[in-house]
């Protein structure tokens, strides 16, 4: 049998890492999760999936992960119950993770944590750099400038590319 969950999102609040009565180190965590498709207003939902993680691994990610980081969580789902203060049981369904990976640099997350405690501070949002190397062409205004990404694969001088739908293979 197989029970194996890969996700990958951001974090919605700094890891929380306890240590047991034994001194084994566990880490809880939410992991926001953007669906693939958009709902009937044209907006994009998330899942929010509760994860947990265990010893060294727990207190690698606490130390190198915060609200926001972007990370690639590998685990298992895993359910569990147990009876509330009220007497109530109440059952409780988490990802158990094995292993993660930081999907952004350590830079691109100082850039994000900085514009968003400027964003706290001011009260509105500024305009968020692309990441995409090929984006690098586009001005905030939206105006195309002369592109000298040598990665850049359609630059062309600043001249656009005329293409008809016939030209294209799909």
């Amino acid at each position: 049998m197989i029970n194996r969950t890969v996700l990958v999102g951001r974090l919605t609040r700094d890891p929380e890492l306890r240590y047991t009565g034994s001194g084994a180190a566990v880490v809880s965590f939410t992991v926001a999760v953007n669906r693939q498709f958009t709902n009937s207003q044209g907006e994009r939902e998330a899942d929010f999936i509760n994860c947990v993680m265990w010893r060294k691994a727990a207190e690698n990610f606490a130390n190198f992960t915060r609200k926001g980081s972007l990370v690639g969580i590998d685990g298992r789902i895993q359910t569990r119950n147990y009876e509330n203060q009220q007497g109530q049981r109440v059952f409780v369904t988490e990802v158990v993770a094995d292993n993660f990976s930081l999907l952004e640099s350590r830079s691109e997350s100082e850039r994000r944590q900085s514009s968003e405690s400027h964003n706290d501070s001011q009260g509105s949002m500024p305009s968020q750099p692309s990441s995409n190397p090929f984006d690098a062409g586009q001005s905030d205004s939206g105006a195309q400038q002369p592109n000298s990404n040598p990665n850049d694969p359609f630059a062309n001088g600043g001249q656009s590319i005329d293409i008809s739908d016939d030209d294209l293979p799909f």
